[in-house]
């Protein structure tokens, strides 16, 4: 049955800080070497943006390297699209939708024997997605979780390991609910017992319903920035569809926030990263690759300006401080992993049928 998606995640933007630095220009360069030999050009999502990130690489290499952020698989093709062939050196990608680009003709082919496959989780390498034929076309970066995120002074914590309490009265007209479909129907389906791989027509009543009851009582439904800032100011006191890019980075300066994954289990999302099949410069955007994959890029990668999550190469832990690792919850992964699930990657027919049970929710 052919699948199709819709971009997936929408990537989290974690403060108002960071929401102005990333909004101030459609393409962030990063300091560089006055005179770098070698330019790169990255289409990224805004995590790669950080200068942090970045610099250490240029410097290695005399290279400037040109980052172009975007949100949405759509855009990044459409981007693409207008673009001359040669433009893009490097693209990051929405893990489930790696395929896309492969069949597009977009990615080149990378050599396996290049990567540290061996250190990625191994639930996360997501062969499935980044590879096809045998061959590999990109490799997981960096991961993370659609779950709850709360203010634990203000909730109890224990309630928060029943999703059960998200479609209940206890906190009404406390709660936020990320306003992007698919998370929050994943997690809807998980709280009725349902993997997000079988989700069908056939479980849409049920769904809908706990989306009606969802938004009863809940005081708002909000894009990424709104409704982090709700929670931030203590307008709201849960925002379901959070996780550590919420707190993240915030954890130094509101410890009161945090997230957890109930016991019915959580959506996962990864980002994965690849080279352009058309770029000039091959062997410098595969060095470039290798090192965001690398232990101190991964480390770079995951406590970035723009937002926090889990780099994919279990030696970055290596290069993480105790408390960074504490708001990445480093030690729960491999019980995390266990209990989550990937988006649902609905057919067309269905995905319609998800956005009009959205819709239907959001006009109640």
């Amino acid at each position: 049955m052919s699948k199709t998606t819709t971009g997936a995640i929408l990537r989290p933007l974690l403060s108002t800080a960071a929401a102005v630095s990333i909004t101030m220009s459609s393409l962030a360069i990063a300091p560089a070497p006055a005179f770098a030999t070698e330019e790169l050009n990255a289409l990224v999502w805004c995590d790669h943006t950080d200068p942090a990130l970045i610099e250490p690489f240029e410097k290695a290499n005399d290279v400037k390297v040109n980052l172009k952020d975007y949100e949405g698989t759509g855009t990044a093709l459409s981007l693409i699209e207008q673009s001359q062939p040669g433009d893009w050196d490097v693209l990051v990608i929405d893990g489930v939708d790696v395929h896309r680009a492969v069949d597009m003709n977009l990615l080149a082919e990378l050599p396996a024997d290049a990567l540290p496959t061996a250190d990625i989780f191994p639930e996360v390498r997501m062969e499935a997605n980044n590879m096809k034929d045998g061959k590999t076309y990109a490799v997981t970066e960096k991961f993370g979780y659609n779950t709850i995120s709360y203010d634990k002074t203000k909730v109890d914590p224990k309630d928060m390991q029943d999703m059960s309490v998200l479609w209940s009265d206890k906190y009404k007209g406390r709660i936020a609910l990320y306003d992007y479909y698919l998370p929050i129907i994943g997690l809807v389906g998980l709280g009725l017992g349902k993997k997000t791989a079988d989700l069908s027509d056939a479980d849409l009543p049920a769904i809908a319903e706990k989306l009606k009851q969802m938004k009863a009582v809940s005081k708002q439904v909000s894009d990424v920035v709104s409704s982090q800032t709700a929670l931030a100011t203590g307008e709201v006191d849960i925002l379901v569809g959070g996780g550590e890019w919420i707190t993240g980075v915030l954890s130094g300066e509101k410890p009161n926030l945090d997230w957890t994954i109930p016991e019915q289990g959580a959506v996962r999302w990864a980002q994965s990263i690849g080279v352009m099949k058309d770029s000039k410069k091959q062997d410098l955007a595969l060095k470039f690759v290798q090192y965001i994959l690398s232990p101190e890029g991964q480390a770079r990668l995951a406590t970035s300006s723009c937002y926090w999550a889990m780099p994919a190469n279990s030696k970055a832990g290596e290069h993480l401080t105790d408390a960074q690792k504490a708001a990445l919850r480093w030690d729960q992964q491999p019980e995390y992993l266990k209990k989550t699930q990937l988006y649902p990657i609905p057919s067309s027919e269905l995905d319609k049928k998800f956005q009009d049970a959205w819709t239907e929710m959001l006009q109640q």
